[in-house]
C-alpha cells in the first residue's frame, strides 16, 4: 500500500469505520484482506500501551485544532446541538480517552466493527 488512513463518522444512530488506502491494482484484493484481517485482530487482543497513548494523543491534539475559528466555533455548536449532545461534547470526549485502556477499546472492537461486512468501494482499474 502506498497510503493508508482511517476514521469514523459517528451520528446519532449510527456510525461508519472507514478505511481508504491507495495500492497498485493487482495488489487491492491483498490491501482488503490486510485490513479486514488487522479488525479482526484487534477484536481479540487490544493494543498495546504505546498505541493507546499514540492515539490518545492525536485524539486531544484535534479538539482544539477543530475549534481554531469562530467559524468552526459555531459549526461545532450547531452540529452537537442538532444531534442532541452537550455544547462541551470535545471536553467530555477528551475526558473519555484520558480514561481509556486497551482493553477498553478491544471490548469496542469486538462490540461494534464487523469486520465480515465490509463494503469495498474501488476507484480507478478494476482490482486483479
Amino acid at each position: 500500500m502506498y497510503t493508508v488512513s482511517s476514521s469514523f463518522n459517528v451520528g446519532k444512530t449510527r456510525g461508519v469505520y472507514e478505511v481508504q488506502y491507495g495500492c497498485d491494482p493487482p495488489n487491492v484484493s491483498k490491501a482488503h484482506s490486510t485490513v479486514a484481517r488487522d479488525l479482526k485482530d484487534m477484536q481479540t487482543a487490544p493494543p498495546t500501551d504505546h498505541e493507546v497513548e499514540e492515539a490518545k494523543a492525536l485524539l486531544l491534539r484535534e479538539i482544539p485544532l477543530a475549534e481554531s475559528s469562530v467559524d468552526t466555533i459555531a459549526g461545532g455548536m450547531l452540529a452537537r446541538s442538532s444531534m442532541g449532545l452537550p455544547l462541551d461534547e470535545p471536553i467530555q470526549a477528551a475526558r473519555h480517552y484520558v480514561a481509556l485502556k486497551p482493553e477498553d477499546i478491544r471490548a469496542a472492537f469486538a462490540k461494534w466493527v464487523r469486520p465480515d461486512d465490509l463494503v469495498q468501494v474501488t476507484e480507478g482499474p478494476a482490482p486483479q
